[in-house]
């Protein structure tokens, strides 16, 4: 398997790339703000042909990209439907500051082939199978996809795409429209605490973690697994 990140020019969101091996079909994930001509760059480095874009939540600083690298190609985007809405007005998830910063209203519309993703899916592209799961709580339709990592950069045998679920020693915040620390916590409980400690995670933003290592080290993990003396103080990663 070939796996290839890098942080797109704003926010620090991680852009990859999943394919088999070099020569063949891939798929994208999340590509953010300013990410084309570095993506460009990864594919021609290993000789990739994009077969679908996957978004792991609505939020711009993911998707802002799609619609180009999507319409470039005449490739589907994957998006669970509670954040459809966020590819045509993404401002809809954005604070009041954060929608000042990027000028009101953007002219932003969603790919010409949008496919929705569904809770246990299991999505067969580009020679990859990748399971996907609804974690809600950073915004309503954020998901995981989950897929076999052997061979992988990590030698690990799960690879976990997290989106803005889950960081190394953090969470995705809550606090932005659609939002929903109650729906987080479960969804740490039941989508990301069950998978196996040498999950690699490859998160939205920051650097790979395991989930063994978070379990142990992440405060909100250790909160969710057996509640302590304090609960961790709100997280604010993220867009």
């Amino acid at each position: 398997m070939l796996v290839a990140g890098f942080p797109a020019d704003a926010f620090g969101t991680n852009c990859y790339v999943v394919a088999t091996a070099p020569g063949e079909q891939c798929v994208v994930v999340d590509p953010g703000i300013g990410v084309l001509d570095r993506l460009d760059a990864v594919l021609a480095e290993h000789r990739l042909h994009p077969a679908a874009v996957l978004l792991t939540h609505g939020h711009l600083d993911h998707t802002f990209s799609v619609a180009p690298v999507c319409g470039a190609r005449g490739i589907p985007a994957y998006v669970h439907p509670e954040d459809r809405e966020l590819l045509a007005d993404p401002t809809k998830a954005l604070s009041m500051d954060l929608t000042a910063l990027f000028g009101g209203r953007l002219p932003y519309t969603e790919p010409d082939d949008v496919a929705e993703l569904t809770d246990g899916a299991t999505l067969a592209l580009a020679g990859l199978e990748i399971t996907v799961d609804h974690a809600p709580g950073h915004t309503g339709g954020s998901v995981l996809f989950r897929l076999p990592g052997v061979g992988s950069p990590w030698e690990a045998e799960q690879l976990c795409l997290s989106g803005d679920v889950l960081f190394a020693g953090s969470i995705g915040r809550t606090d932005l429209p659609g939002g929903s620390m109650p729906r987080m916590l479960t969804s740490l409980r039941e989508k990301v605490l069950p998978m196996a400690d040498d999950t690699v995670v490859l998160p939205g933003h920051g650097p790979a973690t395991t989930i063994g290592r978070e379990r142990v080290r992440n405060p909100y993990l250790v909160d969710v697994a057996g509640p302590g003396d304090a609960r961790p103080a709100a997280p604010a990663r993220g867009l």
